[in-house]
């Protein structure tokens, strides 16, 4: 398995979020999280409103791979995934979870808006953007910071790229690959 296998399970995969090595810095305001960055070859955010507009109108199905620092790769799948409107935050659905290795760490994120920095809509009386230098559908605050600080392993209490069902809030991982396709 390859942490970053479009091909898995059949393929038809669109990846919206890569982080690899670091290179392409993650902390950014909404406009850019709105309209993507980064390089789709490597470290890559394809956009909210795409998001949106790829999951408004048929149901899709989610996969995050990902890999550590020691060369153990997992995966976890979700059979439901979308992103609502920008009047809405981009609020995310996600359900449905089947282990592959990783844990569900989404399922804390179900139903939230999508925070940034300069653009604070978690359910926290603070902006979790901000105290974990990323961005994403943050809740109070997270259980997976994968626009965090991609930090090589140890990092900082939730600051880093976490998924804490596979390795916690203080590993940055090496790698996490977020992708989605239509569900037949």
């Amino acid at each position: 398995m390859s942490c970053d296998n479009n091909k898995a399970e059949g393929g038809g995969w669109t990846v919206f979020q890569r982080r690899v090595d670091g290179t392409v810095n993650f902390y950014r305001p909404w406009q850019q999280y709105k309209e993507g960055f980064g390089n789709a070859s490597g470290e890559y955010w394809l956009g909210l409103e795409t998001l949106h507009l790829l999951t408004g109108h048929r149901k899709h199905e989610l996969r995050v791979d990902m890999e550590d620092f020691e060369g153990k790769e997992v995966f976890a799948k979700y059979s439901t995934f979308s992103v609502g409107p920008e009047d809405d935050g981009y609020k995310l659905t996600v359900s449905g979870f089947t282990d592959g290795g990783a844990g569900d760490s989404s399922a804390y994120h179900n139903g939230m808006k999508f925070s940034t920095f300069d653009k604070d809509q978690d359910a926290w009386d603070h902006n979790c953007a901000v105290t974990y230098l990323g961005a994403y559908w943050y809740n109070v605050c997270h259980y997976t910071n994968p626009n965090g600080v991609y930090m090589w392993g140890t990092s900082t209490f939730g600051v880093g790229v976490n998924w804490y069902t596979f390795r916690g809030h203080y590993y940055s991982l090496k790698s996490i690959t977020m992708k989605i396709r239509p569900v037949p």
